[in-house]
């Protein structure tokens, strides 16, 4: 029968041994509380750009994103943060009238350049030709992801007029035409969850063929 005294003696060592382990836990948060660490401020840039055409001066920890300049500092919030990964294209806008993703962008990587966010394209009052088309063909429903998706639209048809091509083109020295396939493509980086792909692709077609009459696309 095992000594009942050697338990007894055994019990005490163990509550004996978690209560120091409590305290010698306890002891660095009483002394970080007693002894706080100052945090150093981030060093920040300047950073000088052009947005909407307005001179913009900036100064930024140069960690801060071109979608959180635009959103958190100028206040632009119509560009959206969807997935802030680069894979849904909600954060789309136009940087010397190229089409990025400005959540994977760098606002210091900008100096000097001149971006286009949806708030630059057009007002409720004077619609972009893309703007006015979306609401046509009601190529949106939540609206979430429509600023990226215009943004992309008129991109889309700046690099089918350049000839740039796609992957849907089985001819490379061929310059790109305007099909349905050629707009979904190229408008496949741009993720609707409510599902509007088809109402996009038409209001994308008809601004294509008010360009090609001479319109303002």
């Amino acid at each position: 029968m095992p000594d009942k005294s050697h338990f007894e003696l055994s019990r005490r060592g163990i509550l004996a041994g978690g209560a120091v382990t409590a305290v010698a836990a306890a002891t660095p948060i009483a002394a970080a509380t007693q002894f706080p660490v100052q945090a150093k401020a981030a060093p920040t840039m300047p950073v000088r750009f052009t947005v909407n055409g307005e001179r913009r001066e900036l100064d930024l920890d140069p960690r801060t994103t071109l979608l959180d300049a635009l959103r958190e500092h100028l206040h632009l919030t119509g560009t959206k943060k969807g997935c802030d990964h680069g894979q849904c294209g909600a954060c789309t806008v136009l940087v010397g009238g190229l089409r990025i993703n400005s959540c994977l962008s760098l606002a210091v990587q900008h100096q000097g350049d001149a971006i286009t966010t949806i708030e630059g394209l057009g007002t409720p009052d004077k619609m972009h030709p893309m703007q006015a088309a979306f609401v046509k063909h009601d190529g949106y429903q939540c609206g979430y992801c429509t600023p990226g998706q215009i943004c992309s639209a008129v991109a889309v048809l700046d690099e089918i007029k350049r000839g740039v091509p796609s992957h849907v083109q089985s001819d490379l020295t061929q310059r790109p035409r305007v099909t349905d396939t050629e707009i979904r493509e190229r408008m496949s980086g741009n993720i609707c969850r409510c599902g509007a792909y088809s109402n996009i692709a038409e209001a994308v077609a008809e601004v294509a063929g008010g360009a090609a009459k001479g319109g303002r696309a």
